[in-house]
């Protein structure tokens, strides 16, 4: 996922709301979230559906080798 263009992909919910179908275009098009914004303040994340699939399976199989290297850590090296 490429990383945030700070002056294009920073919009506020009214434009959200008015220009839906041409800002989704623009995700999937630039590959970059967008971030919407409500009374100035970043409110919600809009991502393409791959990206989003390849976060969740990266956090699932960070969490299962975390949790593989925590099962096969003696037990004294835990209680440090």
């Amino acid at each position: 996922m490429d990383s945030i263009n700070l002056e294009e992909d920073i919009r506020p919910l009214s434009e959200f709301r008015a220009n839906t179908a041409s800002l989704v275009k623009h995700v999937k098009k630039t590959g970059r979230p967008l971030v919407l914004t409500q009374h100035g303040k970043s409110t919600v994340v809009l991502l393409d559906v791959s990206h989003y699939q390849s976060m969740v399976s990266n956090i699932e199989s960070f969490t299962t080798l975390a949790a593989s290297q925590l099962k096969s850590r003696p037990a004294s090296a835990l209680k440090k």
